[in-house]
């Protein structure tokens, strides 16, 4: 038994009870309002589900899990219906409506009035610490369609109004083969947030399909490429991406706990295949929770993912990497309730590296021994 989004708005919220089975990386990406979170594999025989008549409404990503949860349920005697379409047929028809009612102008006060503190001058402490914006800059805002990125353009829109110097700003979009349904709710969010954007071909997607070996690593160096020839086109010299302070703790702690290395995510790089350009992450002080607290805010609905083939992820990660990330997530979090300070820690852990107390780095790409000098502090 299925049941469309129409007729599950004619019930909500009081005529029936929605269940959200998604994952939590899916959750990330927002949710139906008034939805609960729980697990697939827990739903059965749960005492939380309404057993009283009342319509149950299991939705998943794309209307496919949910049809056996809900044959399940209905087999315990539970009123229960597949969200046809999933979340996403319910986000397509959450965006019609322009932000639901929330003009441009009025998330644009939000950054300036609700949300100075945590996003708009986090974004500028970045900016002017790692010194990433410079007089004469011509910077490709790339949007992928996701919160953070819808978000940084945003920033960049209000930072236009009120900068000090001469800079220019274009808004990307690289359409690397995006499912029909993605590629529309990235129009309609930036026609509704009045972000002028300029939308460039490839079929990066189909060109890596058959690929076995590595395809979401391919993939990412494919449009990483993409990006800076279509911004070297608009004469900009640096592309800015969305990548936010959880992005860079959670990077720490993956590459030392499964790449056995100390490294981070850089607020800025020079590129080694496209002179004279670089890559800028202007949210790197800016943390997810407040990018959450923002779209939800301002009650707006971002893509859920990218790729057309898995429809997991936005950053061209796999589900192995996406299951790591979780569980780094869920790691700083358990840390973080013993140690509050555990995120700021990880932070500044790679902005105070002793290299008298490390057996070995790497310089260059050379890899530096302690025992290269050790007899000669002696």
């Amino acid at each position: 038994m299925t049941m469309t989004v129409e007729a599950m708005k004619e019930l909500a919220p009081d005529g029936c009870q929605i269940i959200d089975i998604r994952s939590e990386m899916e959750l990330s990406y927002g949710k139906i309002p008034g939805a609960v979170h729980i697990k697939q594999d827990d739903l059965y025989g749960n005492e939380y589900i309404d057993r009283s008549g009342k319509p149950v409404i299991i939705c998943c990503s794309r209307g496919e899990f949910s049809v056996e949860a809900a044959e399940k349920l209905r087999e315990e005697g539970v009123n229960a219906f597949s969200l046809e379409g999933g979340y996403r047929a319910w986000l397509m028809d959450a965006i019609k409506e322009p932000a639901n009612g929330v003009s441009a102008e009025d998330v644009e006060m939000s950054l300036r009035k609700k949300f100075k503190k945590n996003i708009w001058c986090r974004f500028t402490k970045a900016l002017n610490m790692y010194e990433l914006i410079k007089p004469g800059d011509r910077i490709a805002v790339c949007i992928s369609g996701g919160k953070d990125s819808m978000l940084m353009a945003k920033c960049f829109q209000e930072l236009k109004r009120h900068n000090k110097f001469e800079f220019d700003v274009k808004y990307l979009v690289m359409d690397p083969g995006y499912s029909p349904d993605n590629r529309r709710i990235i129009e309609e969010n930036a026609k509704n947030l009045n972000i002028p954007i300029e939308i460039f071909e490839s079929q990066i997607f189909d060109s890596v399909f058959n690929i076995e070996k590595s395809p979401c690593y391919l993939c990412a160096r494919m449009r990483r490429g993409h990006l800076y020839t279509f911004a070297k086109q608009l004469g900009c010299n640096k592309i800015a991406l969305g990548h936010h302070y959880d992005d860079v703790i959670e990077t720490i702690l993956m590459g030392m706990l499964y790449g056995a290395q100390v490294q981070t995510m850089m607020p800025k790089l020079h590129s080694t295949n496209f002179e004279g350009m670089e890559l800028i992450r202007p949210l790197y002080l800016v943390r997810e929770d407040d990018i959450k607290a923002w779209r939800d805010y301002n009650n707006l609905h971002f893509i859920q993912c990218a790729c057309k083939f898995t429809d997991t992820c936005v950053s061209c990660d796999n589900e192995e990497n996406q299951s790591k990330r979780i569980e780094i997530k869920n790691l700083i979090k358990t840390l973080k309730k013993t140690n509050p300070l555990v995120e700021s820690h990880i932070f500044k852990s790679v902005e105070n590296v002793c290299l008298d107390t490390v057996i070995a780095y790497k310089k260059d790409g050379e890899k530096i021994s302690f025992l290269d000098h050790y007899d000669d502090k002696e």
